[in-house]
């Protein structure tokens, strides 16, 4: 059966890639709105942007209200700035948070809705054009059709999809990920991760998202340790970029799992950071996910040197998920009791958890079959 294959519709990367997307950037529009927050104001690295933009004569306003992950109301607030400014495209500069926002806000650009309508269903609507300059290695979301934005009066993570929604342009400049400490490229990488795996041991697979999750499985486990430990090195940070692309580039087109459709309650109603929900997920999860696809873990065992070809293949499925706890304790990835959350309070929303986990679809992706029911047995297991 044929498959479509979506990418942004024109991608830039590599050292400089922001001065060298200057003549790409400036014809999106005559007004941008910069969506960011406020440390990227305070690293200077939005006046790179906007050097750019006022060196082509190209108008431009900055909201720097993104904090933390997407709320419903962060975007409304942009949206009246998008329109109270009469601005004709927009432009992230940040990690996911940013970008989902961007696409969000160019959904309501000119319609008078509610983001909650759109839930569950294929969007298919006129966008702004839309350029994503990512500053962590993580999110990927500068190359998908998705955007996670929590519904506060609900307390869900809505999983927004359409193609409209990928970017016009993506702007992969390692510059922008020096920043970031060790923690952040820690989660972020490791959510990077998650996309890759999920995306080639999904039953959405394909051939061509394999070759980008294999790509990116591959360049995570050997970079990931060094830009972590020493944030100048430059080469490192420049692989994790590509990877962070190329993984979004995968499950875009592929579909993430069971770890994703745990994380975001987890995010939604206790507010921990989307990758490192997900980092804390991802062995109990893997573990419950490993007797479905046995043959596709041992392909990332073996990819990344944690099995031989004289293994079998269930044994290296279980050498790969040994070489991803390693790297997980390398890199100091918390347990949720580590966390500043009431274990009652966590135990009390576990009904509510599982059932917007299955609602969003993406634990049936899973290459075992996954109920409401085991979900829950997985949350509590993680005490």
């Amino acid at each position: 059966m044929a498959r479509e294959f979506t990418i942004p519709g024109q991608i830039i990367s590599g050292p400089d890639a922001l001065n060298q997307a200057s003549d790409a950037l400036c014809r999106l529009g005559e007004k941008a709105l910069i969506i960011t927050d406020q440390v990227m104001v305070d690293l200077g690295n939005c006046s790179k942007v906007e050097k750019i933009l006022k060196s082509r004569g190209v108008g431009y306003s900055v909201y720097a209200g993104v904090s933390g992950e997407p709320t419903d109301q962060m975007v409304r607030t942009g949206l009246m700035q998008y329109q109270a400014e009469s601005c004709d495209f927009l432009i992230a500069l940040g990690g996911g948070s940013p970008i989902d926002s961007m696409k969000a806000i160019g959904i309501l650009s000119d319609r008078e809705v509610k983001l909650s309508e759109y839930m569950g269903k294929n969007i298919d609507i006129r966008m702004p054009p839309m350029a994503a300059v990512p500053t962590t290695a993580g999110t990927g979301s500068e190359a998908t059709r998705f955007t996670i934005i929590t519904d506060t009066e609900n307390d869900v993570k809505m999983l927004l999809k359409g193609n409209c929604l990928i970017p016009s342009l993506a702007i992969i400049d390692p510059q922008f990920t020096a920043t970031a400490p060790p923690h952040v490229t820690a989660a972020t990488g490791l959510d990077a991760f998650c996309h890759a795996v999920e995306a080639y041991t999904s039953r959405m697979a394909q051939p061509m998202s394999d070759t980008f999750a294999l790509s990116a499985v591959k360049k995570i486990f050997r970079y990931l340790p060094a830009a972590f430990h020493d944030r100048s090195n430059a080469g490192a940070r420049e692989q994790m970029s590509t990877a962070a692309l190329e993984a979004g580039i995968a499950f875009n087109n592929s579909s993430v799992t069971l770890i994703h459709g745990m994380s975001r309650p987890v995010g939604a109603l206790f507010h921990v950071a989307h990758g490192l929900s997900n980092a804390i997920l991802m062995t109990v999860c893997l573990e419950y996910a490993l007797p479905g696809a046995y043959e596709r873990f041992a392909d990332l065992g073996r990819a990344v040197g944690a099995a031989g070809e004289g293994d079998s293949d269930k044994e290296a499925a279980w050498k790969f998920l040994d070489a991803i706890a390693a790297l997980t304790k390398e890199l100091g990835i918390p347990r949720l009791e580590d966390l500043d959350i009431s274990r009652n309070e966590f135990m009390s929303c576990v009904d509510k958890m599982a059932r917007d986990a299955m609602e969003s679809g993406s634990p049936q992706n899973t290459r075992r079959e996954v109920s409401k029911e085991e979900i829950k047995k997985l949350y509590y297991m993680l005490w």
